[in-house]
């Protein structure tokens, strides 16, 4: 199982490691490794732990002072986890991702590697985003994203949200009325849900919407998720009713597509007339030059861009094979056009469909 803790629940308000804390969900974890279950910790943190030591009152908001306050906090954040899994005999191992290394292949597969080679050993891999070189273009967004696609990394059987929120509510649960929601099959049981203000905001970056679309990713890619409070830590990981279960809408898909679908921000967009559109979406075939009609944006080859129909709506996403500027000569020409005229390195497609995932319904 995947496990995921938030920075308000291992980190003191005005910042520093929470040592109790982080002690107690040693020990949740050290009890489901006795049981016969391997664990991945995915813990954020690391910017708040690093807040105390260099003098910081609040949560730096500047990039380049996040990422001193990572450099900082992440190497106590893991010797605090160090230590409280010591008392339990078990090693931790640390391990730093960005988004590259779900996206790139050679990345991804190291990174597999690297983690499934851990949980052989009896190590409990601690694994955490980059923040000391990661920028706002390429982040993850926050570690509930991080987690559910860990999860599907280690192909997990389950993926526990822990936080300082017990469960969803139909709407925040200090107000009146608010209901607690103990089980979402679906879409349909999220439909009218207030998700204001729900989750802490003081050192941490996520809240309840980021729990909603990590789970909505797991659990489209065949992972169930728990959604339950820190304190609950042991119950949670033990299988007792506590919190919100989601269940599994759909089967296992690649994780780089799910980064593609769930984790990238688009650098630019090309238009495809109703043939494209029929091709990628219906076929899952390759986005060919011929069926595009315009070019939007500003990116470079290797880039994440959306195919968007004549209408103005997003059907999928892909990493384009080739800059923005290059792309207004090839379009409406077929390949074989392409490399006559230009040469053999151009009859090639603008997306590959190995690079490429639909997104029915989605707009732009």
């Amino acid at each position: 199982m995947v496990v995921k803790i938030g920075s308000s629940s291992v980190t003191h308000a005005e910042g520093g490691v929470n040592e109790a804390n982080v002690a107690r969900l040693a020990g949740a974890l050290a009890q489901r490794r006795d049981a016969g279950s391997a664990c991945v910790l995915v813990s954020s943190g690391a910017i708040a732990t690093g807040m105390r030591p260099l003098g910081l009152r609040r949560r730096p908001r500047d990039l380049a002072t996040q990422q001193a306050a990572a450099s900082v906090g992440q190497g106590l954040l893991v010797e605090a986890y160090a230590r409280a899994f010591a008392v339990h005999d078990l090693r931790v191992g640390q391990i730093l991702l960005t988004s590259d290394d779900i996206i790139r292949r050679g990345h991804y597969v190291n990174a597999e590697r690297t983690m499934t080679r851990l949980l052989e050993l009896g190590v409990v891999p601690v694994v955490n985003e980059n923040d000391t070189v990661v920028t706002e273009e390429v982040r993850f967004g926050d570690n509930d994203r991080l987690a559910a696609l860990v999860a599907h990394l280690v192909r997990a059987d389950l993926l526990v949200l822990l936080s300082d929120v017990d469960a969803l509510y139909s709407t925040p649960p200090n107000r009146p009325g608010s209901r607690r929601i103990t089980e979402v099959h679906g879409e349909t049981d999220l439909d009218g849900i207030d998700l204001g203000g729900i989750g802490s905001a003081g050192v941490g970056t996520g809240g309840m919407v980021t729990k909603i679309e990590a789970a909505r990713l797991a659990t489209s890619a065949g992972i169930p998720v728990v959604l339950a409070a820190a304190t609950e830590a042991a119950a949670a990981l033990s299988g007792a009713h506590v919190g919100t279960l989601f269940h599994p809408t759909g089967a296992r898909v690649p994780a780089r597509l799910l980064w593609l679908a769930h984790a990238t921000a688009p650098r630019g967009r090309v238009i495809l007339d109703a043939g494209a559109v029929a091709a990628v979406v219906d076929r899952r075939l390759s986005l060919l030059p011929a069926g595009v009609t315009a070019v939007d944006g500003d990116f470079v080859a290797g880039d994440p861009i959306d195919l968007v129909d004549e209408a103005g709506r997003t059907v999928a996403r892909g990493l384009v094979n080739f800059d923005a500027g290059e792309l207004p000569g090839l379009l409406g020409r077929s390949t074989h056009e392409l490399a006559a005229s230009l040469g053999a390195a151009y009859e090639r497609e603008i997306v590959h469909r190995d690079d490429l995932v639909v997104l029915r319904g989605r707009r732009r």
